[in-house]
């Protein structure tokens, strides 16, 4: 099977320092139940990645894994990328809980993610959200986070860090309107433009992907209908990770505003 096929498959193989150091900070905050079975280090880079190894193995006993040196092309055979540095986590799955029940902050900013095609393009749009301040992330039942190491990786370790809930679509509008949270849904189909709007209080943004868009039943239960203003005439779509970003850093810039 080709490698970019491989992207698709279900991975708990997890890259490099950053996603390595991402799971152990979500287990720290108690956002992320993964267990790190072993990590794997290419022993001809060990005088270049000696500091990491090091490191890994004052922490082995604590997180409960096993530190094996390994070969290039050992590694290159479990890896999808090439960018793990020599350094790679076998690791076990991640139970995502039922936003029913979970603590949900009175004054949040949570997104929910709707239809995105791509493991790559949803670990961009997570990356973006966390680090502009998102709470959570609510996912359907069928989400990309069986390919954990994909996202991880493209999400720069931020999909590791995240309370990640799932939750049926409307269901979880439902929930977030009877907590008085403003419900916010980017589409075309309106007048309000990004940066003109208030988006300042308690916000659940729902963002959908290219192809699929965001669901009818969603849109119609929205409290708000924002569109990103282009400069000229162009009637494609932003990448679902574009839209998450401007719609992100605008959240953001208004909150910080506001002192939320």
């Amino acid at each position: 099977m080709q490698k970019e096929a491989l992207k698709f498959v279900d991975s708990t193989v997890f890259e490099g320092m950053t996603s390595i150091r991402a799971i152990i900070a979500g287990i720290d905050a108690g956002v992320n139940n993964r267990r790190i079975e072993k990590i794997l280090f290419d022993g001809d880079k060990l005088k270049k990645i000696s500091k990491e190894v090091g490191y890994l193995r004052a922490v082995s006993d604590k997180y409960g894994f096993e530190l094996v040196r390994s070969t290039a092309e050992e590694l290159d055979v479990l890896t999808l990328g090439n960018t793990h540095g020599g350094i790679i986590a076998v690791c076990s799955g991640r139970d995502l809980p039922a936003l029913c029940g979970a603590e949900v902050l009175p004054s949040g900013f949570y997104a929910m993610i709707q239809g995105i095609e791509d493991p790559y393009n949803f670990g961009y749009s997570l990356r973006s959200l966390y680090a502009c301040g998102a709470d959570g992330i609510i996912l359907g039942g069928r989400n990309w986070m069986s390919a954990a190491g994909v996202v991880s990786r493209s999400s720069a370790g931020a999909s590791e860090r995240f309370n990640i809930y799932t939750a049926d679509d409307v269901e979880c509008v439902r929930h977030f309107s009877s907590l008085g949270y403003k419900i916010v849904c980017a589409s075309e189909d309106t007048d309000n433009l990004l940066g003109a709007v208030d988006l300042s209080g308690p916000i659940l943004l729902v963002v959908g992907g290219e192809k699929r868009g965001i669901s009818k039943d969603v849109l119609d239960m929205a409290d708000l209908l924002v569109k990103i203003p282009y400069a000229r005439e162009f009637r494609a779509s932003l990448s679902a990770a574009s839209a998450s970003t401007m719609f992100a850093y605008e959240i953001m810039r208004q909150r910080i505003n506001k002192k939320i």
